[in-house]
């Protein structure tokens, strides 16, 4: 399949998102096979099937067995290292001994492709390097506080479900310490793309945070 950036992006920063998922292929993450880079483009092997997202819309008693899956992938993108030049957005928040791994920083269930033969992740546009429960963290604000996207039904299945699911996740890749939890919502809440009820739900948690 082909990949192509339509936003003017310099072709360098395309590059950079198909290295990360060369390199994380290369050390057992299950991500599409990266076969060329050209300026915007980039041809990668096409992942077919259904989102963890769509899975657990139409079933949603599964959603414990998927956050299961979910925390695996997690700890599979972690074990990997991290590459010089990736951007460390936790650096100012991270104890100095913390470990710096690949983050994923998008890896959600809608970002999960349930192939036939395996799961596949995708979207590493914002890969970067920091400690593990700062992804952890990440994804458990998206899931909790994100707008759930796609048909209505599935939307007003899962809506209902967020936290549940987000416990869930948390209790599979944790433990997560509630000042990671904390630190997350203040990095999402500044990203420019939150659609107007994701910012509202966020800065409802903000205001209950210690010192508002």
């Amino acid at each position: 399949m082909l990949r192509r950036y339509r936003d003017r992006r310099p072709p360098a920063w395309v590059t950079r998102e198909a290295e990360v998922m060369v390199h994380a292929r290369a050390h057992g993450v299950p991500v599409p096979e990266v076969f060329d880079v050209t300026g915007s483009d980039i041809v990668m092997e096409r992942a077919v099937g259904p989102t963890m997202l769509d899975v657990v819309g139409s079933r949603p008693w599964t959603f414990r067995a998927h956050t299961r899956l979910l925390a695996r992938l997690h700890a599979a993108v972690h074990r990997v290292p991290p590459l010089d030049w990736q951007p460390a957005p936790f650096a100012d928040d991270t104890p100095d001994t913390a470990q710096e791994v690949l983050l994923h920083r998008d890896l959600h269930p809608q970002n999960v492709i349930l192939a036939a033969d395996g799961p596949r992740i995708i979207d590493w546009e914002g890969a970067a390097r920091g400690p593990a429960l700062a992804d952890v963290a990440t994804t458990w604000v998206i899931i909790v506080f994100s707008e759930v996207p796609g048909p209505r039904l599935q939307a007003a299945i899962v809506r209902p479900l967020q936290a549940r699911i987000g416990r869930a996740f948390l209790r599979a890749a944790g433990p997560v310490d509630r000042n990671w939890l904390d630190l997350a919502v203040r990095h999402r809440i500044v990203d420019g793309n939150l659609l107007p009820s994701e910012r509202t739900r966020l800065e409802r948690r903000l205001r209950k945070l210690p010192g508002r």
